[in-house]
C-alpha cells in the first residue's frame, strides 16, 4: 500500500498536459482573452528587440582582446552554437504555439515538475536580466545628456547601491516606461518595439558605414594572433549576445498565424542579428587595432569619434544605445509576463498573473507587478553574481527544449509540425550537448547562486504549485 502511494505521488510529479488541451486554452485568461494581432514582422522584431541590445555596444571590449581580428569568426561560431537550439525552438513553436515558451514545451513532454523547473529558470532569465539591462541604461543616458545638454544625472541617482549610488532612478524609469507601453496591449507594444528596433539597426548600420571609411588593411593582420583557443574563448563570451532569439515563442497566443509565423520569426531574427554582429565586428577591428579594444566599454563610440574627428557621431551612437536598451527592457518584460500568464493558467503561480483586460487584451496586473519588481530590483539591489546566474538559467531552458523536441518526436510522431529541425535527432542532441558545455564552463559561484535559486523554486512548487495545479485538481 505504501509503495503504491509513493509511486502515485512520484508519477504525479511528472504528469503531462496534452498538446491539444494546451492549444485549446490558447489566449484564455481570467476575465478576458489575449488578442491575436501580431504578424511575422512584429514577431521577428520582438526577438530582435530582445537580442540586439547592450551586448554589441560593450561586448567587443571583452571579446576582441581574446580573439583579435578573428572575433568575426567567434561571432559565427557563437551564432552556430545558438542555431542548434534555435532550430529546436522553431520546431516546438510551430507544433505547440502557446505563450509559455520552453515552460509549456516541457509540460507536454517531460512533465509538471520539469516544466516548473524550466519556468523558474525563465523567471530568473527574464526577470533578473530586465533589471541588469536597465542598470546600464542610465550610463548611456548620461553620455547622451552630456553630449547634447552638457548635464548628467548624479551618480547617486544613476547607480545602484554598491556601485557608487544610493538609488538607480534611471533604471526604474526605463522599466516604468516599458510598462506603460505593455499596458496598452500586445499590438501597441509591438508597434513601439518595431520603431525602436529599426532605430537601433539603423544606428549599427550607420556605425558600419562610418567605420568602413577608416578601415586599414594592416589592422586585420595577424588575423588570429592568439590562435584557435582565443577564437573559442571569445565565442563563449559572445554566445550570450545571442540570447533572446526565443522571445517570439512567448507570444504564441497573440500571433495571427502562430504555427506558420513563429518558426519563421525565430530563424529570421537569428539571421538578422548574426549578420549585424559580423558586419559591426568586421568594421570595428578594421578601423581600430585589436590591441586598442582592451578595457574599452565604449569601443564603437571611440571608433566613430576617431574616424570622423567629431564627437557628434559618438553622441548619435549613445542615442542609439539608449533606444536599444529600452527595446530590450520592453521585449524581455513582455516575455516574462507571458510566461507567468501560462504558469498561472496552469495553477502553478497565483491567479492574478492570468488576469486579462477584456478590452485591450493586456495583462495589466501581471505587467504592473513584474515591472515594479524588476524596476525596484534594478534600482535598489546590487545584482552582482545573481545577474550572471541568468546565463545558467537560460542555458538550462535551452537544454530542455532540445530534449523536448526529441521526446515529442518519439511520443507524437504524426503530430502536425509547421517546421522540422533537420537531421533529427542529431541537431537537438548537439544543441543539448553545447548547452551543457556552456553551463559547465561557468564559474563555481554562478552554480552556487543557481543552486540557491533552484532550492527556493522547489520549495515554492511543493508548498504551493503542486497542490494548486489544474492537472492535480482534474485528477490527471
Amino acid at each position: 500500500m505504501t509503495t503504491l502511494a509513493t509511486t502515485s505521488r512520484s508519477s504525479a510529479l511528472f504528469r503531462r498536459k496534452q498538446v491539444e488541451q494546451l492549444i485549446s486554452e490558447g489566449g484564455q485568461g481570467q476575465g478576458g482573452s489575449l488578442h491575436r494581432s501580431l504578424g511575422v514582422w512584429q514577431l521577428t522584431m520582438l526577438s530582435v528587440g530582445a537580442t540586439l541590445g547592450t551586448g554589441i555596444f560593450v561586448v567587443l571590449g571583452q571579446a576582441v582582446p581574446e580573439a583579435g581580428p578573428a572575433v568575426v569568426l567567434s561571432f559565427v561560431i557563437a551564432g552556430l552554437t545558438a542555431l542548434f537550439s534555435a532550430l529546436s525552438y522553431a520546431e516546438l513553436a510551430g507544433a505547440v504555439p502557446v505563450s509559455g515558451s520552453s515552460y509549456s514545451y516541457a509540460y507536454v513532454t517531460l512533465g509538471e515538475l520539469v516544466a516548473w523547473i524550466c519556468g523558474w529558470c525563465l523567471i530568473l532569465e527574464y526577470g533578473v536580466s530586465v533589471a541588469a539591462v536597465a542598470v546600464g541604461w542610465g550610463q548611456y543616458l548620461n553620455e547622451l545628456l552630456d553630449g547634447t545638454l552638457g548635464v548628467t544625472i548624479p551618480a547617486a541617482l544613476a547607480s545602484p547601491p554598491g556601485d557608487g549610488g544610493y538609488f538607480n532612478l534611471t533604471a526604474l524609469l526605463v522599466v516604468l516606461l516599458a510598462m506603460v507601453f505593455l499596458l496598452g496591449g500586445a499590438k501597441e507594444s509591438a508597434r513601439a518595439n518595431t520603431v525602436m528596433v529599426v532605430v537601433k539597426i539603423a544606428t549599427l548600420v550607420l556605425f558600419c558605414a562610418v567605420a568602413f571609411l577608416g578601415i586599414r588593411a594592416g589592422n586585420y593582420a595577424p588575423f588570429m594572433p592568439l590562435g584557435m583557443a582565443g577564437v573559442s574563448a571569445a565565442s563563449t563570451t559572445l554566445f550570450f549576445s545571442f540570447v533572446g532569439f526565443d522571445a517570439a515563442s512567448t507570444a504564441g497566443e497573440e500571433a495571427r498565424n502562430a504555427q506558420r509565423d513563429l518558426p519563421r520569426a525565430i530563424m529570421l531574427s537569428l539571421a538578422i542579428v548574426t549578420l549585424l554582429y559580423c558586419l559591426v565586428a568586421a568594421a570595428a577591428v578594421g578601423a581600430m587595432p585589436w590591441q586598442g579594444f582592451k578595457g574599452s566599454e565604449a569601443a564603437l563610440a571611440e571608433i566613430m569619434k576617431s574616424v570622423t574627428g567629431q564627437s557628434f557621431w559618438a553622441v548619435l551612437l549613445a542615442a542609439g544605445a539608449v533606444v536599444a536598451i529600452a527595446s530590450v527592457v520592453l521585449t524581455v518584460l513582455f516575455g516574462q509576463t507571458r510566461i507567468l500568464f501560462a504558469m498561472s493558467r496552469d495553477g502553478l503561480v497565483p491567479r492574478v498573473f492570468a488576469r486579462v483586460h477584456p478590452r485591450t487584451g493586456a495583462l495589466r496586473a501581471n505587467t504592473v507587478i513584474v515591472s515594479l519588481f524588476c524596476g525596484l530590483l534594478a534600482a535598489a539591489v546590487p545584482l552582482g553574481q545573481l545577474a550572471e546566474a541568468t546565463s545558467i538559467g537560460t542555458l538550462f531552458a535551452f537544454a530542455l527544449v532540445n530534449v523536448a523536441v526529441i521526446v515529442l518526436r518519439r511520443t507524437r510522431p504524426d503530430m502536425p509540425r509547421a517546421f522540422r529541425a533537420p537531421l533529427f535527432p542529431l541537431v537537438p542532441a548537439i544543441g543539448f550537448i553545447l548547452c551543457l558545455w556552456r553551463m559547465f564552463d561557468l564559474d563555481a559561484v554562478t552554480w552556487k547562486v543557481f543552486g540557491i535559486w533552484m532550492a527556493a523554486g522547489l520549495a515554492f512548487y511543493f508548498g504551493y504549485g503542486r497542490r494548486r495545479s489544474k492537472l492535480a485538481a482534474a485528477g490527471e
